[in-house]
């Protein structure tokens, strides 16, 4: 693990991935100068929690995901990319509906249900919660990564019922319980309670694949 360097008290955003394919066009470079308007937005919602200061990241991301995603009208372009990733960030608002909801961090744990339920029900779609796993048979799980998926033409998806189409997050959907080796997440255990830890506790992100 590397250590953060800033603290965060409200979910990031980590990518917006195509369900299928990664680094299409080795060719098509990164090229920050293409959204130098939307850097502002980017450095505080889709932040390098690594190395703050960075373009190596959002370059990472384009590469990886946005090559592919870019095959799609709507995202074919580095601007329309970043865009769109920030624009359904913003119109899911993960931060306020949790708190809503009294989903906080906390010393006390929750059920998997309940953190499931909350977003299930006020979205209308099954999301893909992601925990970290501290060791084997562990008897408490830690939240790491929530990923929220949607249809081609955008409208809110259940992620169990993937078809071609964009996630604000992706793990591997024919193996549910593998880990995702960018992240060091895996899904959660439906029946094991889960941690919300303070931000003091959270120690490190795993390095980007």
């Amino acid at each position: 693990f590397e250590t953060c360097k800033i603290n965060i008290s409200y979910w990031t955003l980590h990518g917006l991935w195509p369900d299928k394919g990664n680094k299409c066009n080795s060719s098509w470079h990164f090229n920050a100068s293409q959204i130098e308007d939307l850097l502002p937005d980017m450095k505080k919602s889709w932040p390098d929690l690594i190395k703050p200061s960075s373009l190596e990241f959002w370059k990472y991301e384009w590469y990886k995901h946005g090559t592919c995603a870019a095959e799609a009208a709507s995202l074919n372009s580095q601007h329309k990319y970043f865009s769109k990733a920030l624009e359904l960030y913003h119109k899911m608002d993960l931060n306020s509906i949790l708190k809503k909801f009294d989903i906080t961090p906390s010393e006390k744990y929750y059920s998997f249900s309940q953190i499931e339920g909350v977003i299930e029900n006020f979205y209308g779609a099954k999301p893909k919660i992601q925990c970290a796993h501290p060791e084997k048979n562990a008897d408490v799980q830690s939240l790491g990564q929530i990923e929220i998926c949607f249809s081609p033409d955008f409208t809110l998806l259940d992620c169990e019922k993937q078809s071609p189409m964009e996630s604000l997050s992706k793990g591997d959907v024919d193996n549910p319980l593998a880990v995702d080796r960018a992240s060091g997440f895996s899904v959660c255990d439906r029946d094991v309670p889960v941690y919300y830890p303070p931000i003091w506790e959270v120690k490190g992100r795993a390095e980007v694949e």
